[in-house]
């Protein structure tokens, strides 16, 4: 809980995912109050604090006259298609930066991706063209990069329940990561606000680790589910393939030109690690990824098969 003088008014974007939600929850938590914004027909998802309804272009009105402190923005586009991505992550966002600026809001909290490191996909290069405008613009900021969520690695949850092997892209160790949960990622968020050496800063964040490899995350699906470990292994060339085709149609079809994109993102996600990247040394650097919170990936796998927790899976599940 945050002192009395260091309690903040807090506009909330992206409240209703569920990293945002959990960002929600956890401003709350920590004594701030909190309103958050949401689209038309979604006020509709809990919330403990204050919802005030209106699109993402209707930022500067929102702001207008309400005294805030600060804002946090966990806005990500849903598919990470091109016109997507810089239409939320660039456009959205810029939008809402240049909406505070005008209002004489002080504070700034960005929730970014990791994957931000080697930017080869549309959305990334969204999300650092953002960044840029956000560290030029004088407000106090600070950029939250996380690794994998739990929710990025649930994809394969009901198939190992029904007894199918868990599917891994080559020897099943071409990655590796140091997942988050969300409610760890949102305590995270919410120190942003009241931490200096937490502010001005490009901030990397993973979970407790150690890092994990997918068959590190297979091995512990299996064990949550008392099942033993059955892996089949997917070669890495068969999305190439994919790709290639997608990418063909997508030069007389913006509707496979957005799947080749789509593409393109799985197998970002299948050869890259969601690590600190080491430039100068060319590589993803575990030790150098820091950890936070205390929830495990294990623990979670256990809570959902359990029916403790329920996961919904959105656009950018794979399997």
């Amino acid at each position: 809980m945050v002192q009395g003088d260091q309690t903040k008014r807090v506009l909330l974007f992206g409240a209703t995912g569920t990293a945002g939600q959990a960002a929600g929850r956890a401003l709350i938590r920590a004594g701030h109050d909190v309103v958050r914004v949401v689209r038309p027909g979604r006020a509709t998802v809990p919330f403990a604090g204050k919802t005030r309804v209106a699109d993402l272009t209707g930022a500067a009105e929102v702001m207008r006259g309400g005294g805030f402190d600060a804002v946090v923005s966990c806005l990500a586009s849903r598919t990470g298609a091109s016109r997507d991505a810089w239409a939320v992550d660039h456009g959205a966002n810029l939008a809402i930066l240049r909406a505070a600026e005008a209002s004489g809001v002080g504070q700034f909290v960005l929730l970014s991706a990791i994957c931000v490191q080697k930017p080869l996909l549309a959305f990334q290069r969204a999300k650092l063209a953002f960044e840029d405008e956000l560290m030029a613009s004088g407000l106090i900021w600070s950029i939250v990069r996380p690794t994998a969520f739990f929710k990025s690695l649930a994809g394969q949850i009901a198939r190992v329940q029904v007894g199918k092997p868990f599917l891994v892209f080559g020897d099943g160790e071409l990655t590796a990561c140091k997942p988050i949960s969300d409610d760890d990622l949102g305590d995270f968020i919410a120190t942003c606000l009241t931490d200096p050496t937490r502010q001005g800063r490009v901030l990397p964040i993973g979970g407790p680790g150690p890092a994990l490899t997918p068959l590190d995350q297979g091995r512990l699906l299996f064990e949550a589910a008392g099942r033993p470990a059955r892996f089949r292994h997917v070669p890495v060339a068969m999305m190439d393939v994919i790709g290639g085709v997608a990418r063909g149609l997508g030069l007389v079809s913006r509707r496979w030109s957005d799947k080749a994109e789509f593409v393109r993102i799985g197998r970002y996600y299948a050869t890259e690690s969601m690590l600190v990247w080491d430039a100068a040394a060319g590589r993803y650097d575990a030790d150098a990824t820091p950890e936070f919170g205390q929830e495990t990936l294990g623990a979670f796998y256990a809570d959902v098969i359990a029916g403790r927790r329920v996961v919904q899976l959105g656009d950018h599940a794979v399997f």
